[in-house]
């Protein structure tokens, strides 16, 4: 049966096996996908505007006590010190889902006067987040970046 095997063969052999696997790529592959979102819908924009929030971050650096997140069942509990005060005890903040858009959570609160604020369990999914916590105090902007893993 080999004998009459010779190079022509191997080569057709080896094209039909690359056509064959290409088909299957292009029939499986696309089934296999996750889903994976865009970062931001303007992210030319935010990319001109980064500069602001290497300098928040930078700012809160230099902060002695930064605030603390915990979690428990009623959801993620923010506590600020007490020498942080933000104006006017206005905070927001964006936790944001790498792999879902639809599971972001974005919104502007004020702390309360334990300087603190929850973020209800009902609106948290199971995964893991990025939970970016943004003031301003004294016309200084703030910023701090947590990785969140709700369960």
């Amino acid at each position: 049966m080999f004998k009459k095997f010779n190079w022509g063969h191997g080569i057709a052999l080896a094209l039909a096996s690359f056509v064959i696997f290409i088909t299957l790529m292009i029939l499986i592959f696309p089934h296999g996908q996750q889903n994976a979102e865009v970062v931001s819908d303007h992210y030319y924009e935010d990319e001109l505007a980064y500069q602001d929030v290497i300098n928040a971050k930078n700012n809160a650096d230099k902060l002695a006590a930064k605030p603390s997140f915990s979690q428990d069942k009623q959801g993620i509990t923010l506590t600020f010190p007490e020498n942080i005060k933000p104006n006017d005890d206005k905070v927001q903040y964006l936790l944001f889902r790498t792999n879902d858009a639809n599971l972001d959570v974005k919104k502007d609160l004020e702390l309360s006067s334990f300087h603190s604020f929850t973020i209800p369990a009902k609106i948290l999914a199971v995964g893991s987040y990025t939970l970016k916590l943004k003031w301003i105090k004294d016309k200084i902007n703030y910023q701090v970046d947590y990785d969140v893993s709700w369960k």
